[in-house]
């Protein structure tokens, strides 16, 4: 059922190149949010100066644009709870972990690193929890002073509730946290600076976010935030807790999450093979989710109507590269022509064409086009398979020579080039000439045009041949079969 109300966010961290992870969460709020009526937040969690930058910030800019997300407020749009970017928001969490303190539901830890490192290595020694044992808690007046009068620095630790924090997730059901599994846990530096447990669900308190919808790797932060909505509601900065759903995790190799470092695992990697945006999602979608039992392939239109984050499932899925390939190329079938030839374009021209940009034919790229669009998995395969029409000469390719150019193939050529001098020039009358110089040699018609392919185009697979030396023209494919003659003769 719509809800209008509903309001969910994505909020990524400038750090590098797009995850598909990162995407896949994208797109679950995005189906989520489109499918309600309801409102994308696209927020930027930009604290980190380290590591955040802005060239990293205008790549998912543009990244949400090439997927086709749309977001009601963020970025470039604005919105009733701007800004949007975490490092321009520094005023709002400074005065919270204030309003935290004030009302006691926060105070300042003066333990030092070496003194947790040491309590901690106690804990672990006698099998208890090792996270924070709280001894900071209720620190006097005068041990304030003495600390300070030392040169400690402090930092802001949240006060965690002493009972068992229990909530539903949307994807995995009802869940228990008990206290000694969730500790106090810092909000603030020692140097002033808002950590991402503070600034996350300030930012989604004040957004009024009803759902977080994120990855499980963030569950047990869960409780903590919880415990910290509940605090600023008391406070009126919150109006209600929002619900959870922690997403699967998407598997790489042996069993092991997909991380930064795999190199499936970056954005730039399909968008820079010619993968469309609708076959990619399509496919990231199916990473937890699906359509029906019997569908694979489906628009964006689609998902939306039948997005449910309760169909998600909670086990881990496993990223399978070959799959992803096969459902872009469905996606690429499902393009009209013209759609299909300007998507391809960008592939036709430098820095990724081999040949001359004055050498590109834009009526024989538009006549082979409804060819090649049968046979590519990504839209980069196009460059390869169409070469052979804007190259003065084909591509060389020793294995395919020596894989096509057997004995007696110097007469077969030559038989076929014959036949072809005299042919019609359309595809039906080119494979009833190289049909005809294969029975004269004896040879079925997948022996006989493997030499004439590997002669004219340079490659033993490609688009279909007949229909290529038809857009190619008979006077060039004659001269590539007297060239292939005169290296096998020479």
């Amino acid at each position: 059922m719509a809800n209008a109300n509903v309001r969910v966010r994505f909020c990524p961290s400038p750090t590098g190149n797009p995850h598909v992870g990162l995407v896949r969460t994208a797109l679950f709020n995005w189906a989520f949010a489109r499918h309600h009526g309801g409102t994308l937040v696209f927020r930027i969690e930009d604290t980190d100066a380290a590591r955040d930058s802005e060239e990293s910030y205008q790549q998912l800019l543009d990244s949400m644009r090439w997927l086709g997300f749309d977001w009601d407020e963020g970025p470039e749009i604005g919105g009733p709870h701007a800004p949007y970017r975490q490092s321009q928001r520094m005023d709002i969490y400074k005065d919270v972990a204030q309003k935290l303190l004030d009302g006691g539901y926060a105070y300042r830890c003066y333990c030092t690193a070496e003194e947790l490192d040491e309590r901690r290595e106690a804990a672990r020694a006698a099998g208890r929890p090792s996270g924070y044992d709280g001894k900071c808690r209720v620190v006097t007046p005068e041990q304030q002073t003495a600390y300070e009068a030392e040169g400690r620095a402090s930092i802001v630790r949240f006060r965690m509730p002493d009972e068992a924090i229990t909530f539903t997730d949307i994807v995995r059901g009802e869940l228990t946290f008990t206290p000694e599994n969730v500790p106090d846990y810092g909000i603030v530096r020692a140097n002033g600076a808002p950590l991402y447990t503070l600034v996350n669900p300030v930012d989604d308190a004040l957004m009024e976010i009803t759902h977080v919808l994120r990855g499980e790797d963030l569950l047990s932060s869960t409780p903590r935030q919880i415990a910290l909505y509940k605090a600023l509601i008391e406070l009126g900065v919150a109006k209600a807790v929002p619900e959870f759903g922690h997403l699967p995790y998407v598997m790489g190799e042996g069993n092991k999450k997909l991380s930064k470092r795999d190199p499936q695992a970056s954005l730039n990697l399909y968008r820079e093979r010619g993968f469309l945006p609708a076959g990619l999602l399509n496919y990231l979608s199916l990473l937890g989710w699906s359509l029906s039992a019997d569908q694979d392939i489906f628009s964006m239109d689609e998902m939306v109507a039948a997005f449910d984050i309760k169909d998600v499932n909670a086990n881990p899925a496993r990223f399978d590269l070959k799959k992803a390939e096969a459902i872009n190329a469905d996606h690429i079938r499902r393009l009209d022509v013209k759609a299909f030839a300007e998507a391809c374009e960008p592939w036709l021209q430098a820095p990724h064409a081999p040949w001359a940009p004055e050498a590109f034919d834009r009526a024989a790229w538009e006549a082979i086009a409804p060819h090649a669009q049968t046979r590519l998995t990504v839209l980069s395969d196009i460059t390869a398979n169409v070469d052979f029409l804007f190259l003065d000469e084909p591509a060389e390719d020793e294995a395919s020579w020596a894989k096509a150019m057997k004995e007696g193939s110097d007469a077969l050529l030559r038989t076929a080039r014959a036949k072809l001098a005299d042919a019609e020039w359309n595809a039906d009358a080119i494979k009833a000439a190289v049909v005809a110089a294969g029975e004269e040699h004896g040879l079925k018609l997948g022996k006989a045009q493997a030499p004439v392919r590997v002669a004219v185009t340079g490659r033993t697979v490609g688009l279909p041949l007949f229909e290529s030396l038809e857009v190619l023209g008979r006077e060039r494919t004659l001269a590539r079969v007297d060239a292939a003659l005169a290296k096998l003769t020479a």
